[in-house]
Order: C-alpha cells, then sequence, then structure tokens
C-alpha cells in the first residue's frame, strides 16, 4: 500500500522521531509520500534530514496560487462534496484558536493535496500532530480523498481540545494514535465511548543504529545534559536556578544545554546574572550524532519540563545507558521509574530538582552504571522503532482493507 505522511514542518530537528517512523515503515515494505506544509529551506544539522528534504512535497513553496488554482478546479469538478468540505471549514473555524481564515487557507491546501495524492496513488493520510496537518487530512477526506489517521503527541492537544476540534477530527478519522497511555485518556475524553477503540497506542521509537555498539561506561565528569527547544515548556530556566543551588551546595559541575529556540536570549540573561556563565554551556541546533555525543558526555540528561507528550530525548538517553532526571508529568512515568532508572521530581519544584541533581552528581560510578542499564532495557523493550512502525502499518492495512468492504 502507498500512505502518504503529512507533517506542518519537515524536515525539523525535533522532529527525528517522525523521520525514524517513515523510514522504519519503508523497511517493512510500506511506500511512503512525504508532504508538508513548510521546511524546504533554512539550515539543517543532520545529513539524513538534508535527504528527507529532497523527497518531501511543500504545499506552500510556491505561495498562496497554486493553492487558489487548486480551490477553483475542485469547485467545479466536485461541487458537491467542495461545499461540504467548506461547511466543515466554516464549522472548525468556530470557537478555533485561529480565524476563520486560517481554516480556509486549510481547505485550499487540501485541494491541492488531493490532485497530488491521487497522483501517487495514495491510499491512506496519515498526520503527525492533531493541529493543522489533522484538518487539512480531514478536509482532504472530505473532498472524497483517501480515508486518515493522525499521531497525537502533546501537550498541545491537551491544552486546547474543543478549540483545534479534537473531537470532531477524531471521529471523522479511521483511527487515531497516541504515543502513551496517558496521552490515549486524553483523548478518549473527546469523544464518545463508542469511538474509544479506534484510538490506539504507538510508542515513538529508536533504530538500532542509534544504541547499539554503545560501551562508554560512566563519564567521570561532573556533566549534566538538557536536550530539548528553549521554551517555556521546557522549564530550562527552572533548570538553571536549580544549578545555582547546586553550586551553593558545594558540588561544581558542568550543565550543557543542548539545542536552540524562542527563549535563549532570555535564559542567557539569567545565566548571566545568576554568575553561572563559566558553569552552563548552550550548544545551539546540533545533528542527532552531536546529541549522542553529548548525551555520552554526561552523568544523566535532565528535562525538566512542565508540559509533555512522551520525550523521545529520554528514550535516546536511556537507551545510552544514562540514567535520567525529569518531571512526573503526562507519559513520562509510564517510561521512567525511580529509583530504578533515574528521580521523578514535581515539576516546577526548584528544591526537589536540585536535590535530584545533587544525588545523581554524588551518586557513585556502580549505581550510574546499575540504573543506566535498567534504563536501556526497558527502552529497548518499549520504543523499538521497527516493532511500533509494525504496529502503525498493521493499523494503515486494516483501516484501509474495511474501508474498502
Amino acid at each position: 500500500m502507498r500512505v502518504a505522511y503529512l507533517i506542518n514542518q519537515y524536515p525539523k530537528v525535533s522532529h527525528t522521531f517522525i523521520r525514524r517512523e517513515i523510514r522504519a515503515l519503508e523497511r517493512a515494505g510500506t511506500a511512503v509520500e512525504r508532504f508538508a506544509l513548510r521546511g524546504w529551506s533554512g539550515e539543517l544539522a543532520d545529513p539524513e534530514d538534508a535527504e528527507e528534504r529532497l523527497k518531501t512535497r511543500y504545499l506552500l513553496r510556491q505561495g498562496m496560487a497554486p493553492l487558489a488554482g487548486a480551490a477553483l478546479r475542485c469547485m467545479v469538478r466536485v461541487p458537491g462534496a467542495f461545499w461540504a468540505a467548506l461547511r466543515l471549514a466554516v464549522k472548525m473555524g468556530r470557537r478555533a484558536d485561529r480565524p476563520l481564515l486560517w481554516h480556509l487557507v486549510y481547505l485550499a491546501e487540501a485541494c491541492l493535496l488531493v490532485e497530488w495524492l491521487q497522483a501517487a496513488k495514495v491510499s491512506h493520510v496519515h498526520a503527525h500532530f492533531g493541529t493543522n496537518p489533522a484538518e487539512v487530512a480531514m478536509l482532504v477526506h472530505a473532498l472524497g480523498g483517501p480515508g486518515y489517521s493522525f499521531t497525537v503527541h502533546g501537550p498541545e492537544e491537551f491544552d486546547k481540545p474543543e478549540f483545534l476540534g479534537l473531537g470532531e477530527k477524531i471521529r471523522r478519522s479511521r483511527f487515531v494514535v497516541a504515543i502513551s497511555s496517558f496521552g490515549r485518556s486524553q483523548l478518549c475524553r473527546w469523544v464518545a465511548q463508542s469511538q474509544w477503540a479506534k484510538v490506539a497506542v504507538v510508542h515513538c521509537g529508536l533504530e538500532a543504529a542509534f544504541h547499539n555498539g554503545t560501551t562508554a561506561g560512566t563519564p567521570t565528569a561532573q556533566r549534566l545534559v538538557c536536550v530539548g527547544r528553549l521554551c517555556e515548556q521546557k522549564a530550562q530556566l527552572l533548570l538553571v536556578e536549580a544549578a545555582r543551588r547546586v553550586l551553593d551546595a558545594g558540588s561544581p559541575f558542568e550543565l550543557v544545554l543542548a539545542g536552540d529556540g524562542e527563549m535563549r536570549e532570555v535564559i542567557e540573561q539569567r545565566i548571566s546574572a545568576l554568575g553561572l556563565a563559566s558553569v552552563v554551556r548552550i550548544t545551539g541546533w546540533i545533528s542527532s550524532e552531536q546529541v549522542r555525543a553529548e548525551i555520552l558526555a554526561a552523568r544523566a540528561l535532565v528535562l525538566p519540563s512542565f508540559a509533555e507528550g512522551l520525550p523521545v530525548v529520554l528514550m535516546e538517553a536511556m537507551s545510552l545507558r544514562r540514567p535520567v532526571i525529569t518531571t512526573y508529568v503526562a507519559g513520562i512515568p509510564e517510561l521512567v521509574s525511580t529509583p530504578d532508572s533515574g528521580w521523578l521530581v514535581p515539576a516546577g519544584d526548584v528544591d526537589s530538582l536540585a536535590a535530584a541533581m545533587l544525588q545523581c552528581l554524588h551518586a557513585d560510578e556502580d549505581t550510574l552504571a546499575a540504573m543506566g542499564e535498567c534504563a536501556r532495557q526497558r527502552v529497548l523493550t518499549k520504543h523499538d522503532v521497527d516493532i511500533e512502525a509494525g504496529k502503525l502499518a498493521a493499523l494503515f492495512h486494516h483501516a484501509t482493507a474495511a474501508s474498502e468492504t
């Protein structure tokens, strides 16, 4: 079968998990066509992302003129379906977080995408994220295109489900994927019980090449690493406050913030104000291989997020035999257990975060090695990308077969 993947921006440094999923599907024999709204320009740190860009078609690359032309053609060729889709777009625009004009643009995007899907002989569309990609996929189906599914990661979908029309998207879909049991529970809240069976759990996963052959033991350096976009929800500002308390407790160490983002300037200012310029290092965007190297050079990964789905970077660190310090929010406790594979602390609690960091920095090599091995086994058991992609492929085949009967 031939499946289309629809993503808002692809490739993207924080969407490595999508690339892994697509490639695992292809290894298993599912043909995947890549479509995105944005992502055709800008620097890419990872060579594999550069390869993916060449395989991706972009709906907005030529501006609005092709979208308008596609909408006019659709209006003439299938007027009934077009007006039904228009009514749906208007419905989605009510009480939405974006004005009606945005939803009309989504409709135009769907009109162009329908033409591309027909030319590519696609039998199913899968969107990542329950935001605008899922809406475009839903409008494609309303226009007479193939059925769709979508993966919900959170936390955005959980923060404003009604404004995203999440229930409507689920009801019209062939199935929906959550990346954790917690995520599934949140999706079930917004649809009738009769719809719950179509909400499946498929975990994000890692390919064996990421962690196989890793022999590096626990580093002697007193170093912790945080990997992620520099933004409010990842709570790096709180982490910097905790770093100051660790130093005040008499434990010199290094903290690496691997990533970049909209809050970099604010975080840098706070680092300077707290006298941490010699302690905290910000790398900017780096490749997957560089992320791997930074994790291996640290005693543990720390991620003090306020809100999450289930962060892939935790899986990456744990697969490399590194314990993690993180918060017990969303799906994280389904992966991380205290004290076996890391430390779970309350989100927003600077004292608890600093205490966990101190425990990690003071832990002996044998303790960290045992925690790291437990962490690795949890990931290998639950987050093998080929196994998870197999589950997803089975869902694609079942949904497509059911629609043909």
